[in-house]
């Protein structure tokens, strides 16, 4: 595929980026946000469902990921921060006369995306969301992880009021304190207001499908919830590519083209 490399202007500096174009100038656009720990390379593989649908696709990186700038602190804001590098991701393919924008994030990616969601300017040229193995709800991760390693449930919250409680947040090297509440999108649920489709695999071992489950319960109006079960965390395109495609496809076609663009609304 014929690919282009750009820089996304973030709050951090200049951010690499990796574009794929249609030959349409008004075709929709996909921005892809990859996980924590790894890069945009990540995100290739839906790059070929969005490119057969007919988007133009835009790869990024985000802070602290080892290509983009990082971030003055050097740390993770789990969707608190990152979602400014979205922002700024949104706001470069609107120069490039983008009406429809659909985001995908994997695993960290989904929790950057949903605060994309909710605390964007931009966000209204985001006509849908796709989210694989995501991060919809902190809490539901630290407990499953805290449960596997046998951590007491008081270390637990203990960790959670240093990351939220001013000065204390210090502690944790954070410039900013994280309130793992306000990243917590089942309980704002009410605040979504574009369709999501939720790719998650029952084993995750990771990030507990439970919050998934959770958030199509809470927003039956606007989720499809699409589950595997030995595909592991992020692995849903390695363990069974021609599901990963058809289920985004289907919901593109069936939910997202359907919609008004942000001229239309």
């Amino acid at each position: 595929m014929p690919v282009e490399d750009v820089d996304v202007q973030t709050p951090n500096g200049p951010a690499p980026a990796w574009v794929v174009r249609t030959d349409d100038p008004a075709a929709p656009w996909a921005v892809l946000v990859h996980g924590r720990g790894v890069t945009r390379a990540e995100t290739i593989r839906a790059v070929p469902v969005f490119r057969a649908a007919g988007y133009s696709v835009l790869l990024v990186s985000w802070r602290n990921d080892g290509v983009a700038p990082p971030s003055p602190d050097g740390r993770y804001g789990l969707g608190s921060t990152e979602w400014e590098d979205v922002d700024a991701a949104l706001d470069w393919v609107a120069q490039q006369g983008a009406t429809s924008v659909v985001l995908m994030g994997w695993s960290m990616g989904g929790a950057v995306v949903l605060q994309t969601l909710v605390r964007s300017g931009l966000a209204g040229l985001v006509s849908g969301v796709v989210l694989e193995s995501a991060v919809v709800d902190w809490h539901a991760v630290l407990k499953s992880q805290s449960r596997a390693l046998r951590l007491p449930r008081p270390v637990r919250k203990v960790a959670q009021w240093v990351l939220r409680t001013p000065v204390v947040h210090r502690v944790a090297g954070l410039d900013q304190p994280i309130d793992l509440r306000e990243l917590d999108m089942v309980a704002r649920a009410d605040e979504l207001r574009v369709p999501i489709l939720l790719l998650h695999s029952d084993d995750d071992g990771f990030v507990p499908a439970s919050a998934s489950y959770a958030l199509a319960a809470a927003r039956p109006d606007l989720v499809r919830l699409e589950v595997a079960h030995v595909a592991r965390h992020t692995k849903l395109w390695n363990h069974d590519a021609e599901w990963f495609d058809a289920r985004i496809r289907a919901w593109l076609t069936e939910v997202v083209a359907s919609r008004p663009t942000a001229d239309a609304r």
